[in-house]
């Protein structure tokens, strides 16, 4: 069996303009020479998730769960990059790859703690955590 991962990268969704213009200032670039630490995570969501209206799903993303509120604490040691696969009828709805220096991987944990704790992610159906190191 093997697996085949397709993503394509999309305009910043559930994102106001100012948290995407604080997003770009905060935002590390990846493949810096210090991060030597990094993870994939694919997400599915569930039906329940895209039924709901853009508006809805906005509301319960940051005014509820402060996904991007959240991610922004933990800018710019943690880098990152989201890619759709929904559109692309992959079996994952997003792809998201960070990367972190070694000393940086306790506030990478706390992140994910902390995104995993709210409301948003109820509608997560499956994730995996593919954790990779380089030299």
């Amino acid at each position: 069996m093997a697996w085949r991962l397709r993503g394509a990268i999309s305009n910043l969704r559930y994102t106001t303009r100012d948290e995407a213009n604080r997003l770009r200032s905060l935002q590390a670039a990846l493949d810096r020479p210090t991060a030597t630490h990094a993870a994939l995570i694919p997400i599915k969501k569930s039906q329940q998730w895209w039924d709901l209206a853009q508006d809805e799903r906005r509301e319960i993303f940051e005014e509820t769960s402060k996904h991007t509120t959240i991610g922004m604490n933990y800018l710019p040691a943690i880098a990152r990059k989201l890619h759709h696969s929904r559109d692309l009828r992959e079996p994952f709805d997003f792809l998201t790859w960070f990367e972190f220096a070694p000393e940086h991987e306790a506030d990478f944990e706390t992140l994910l703690s902390n995104l995993r704790a709210t409301r948003e992610w109820t509608f997560v159906e499956r994730e995996v955590d593919i954790r990779l190191t380089r030299d």
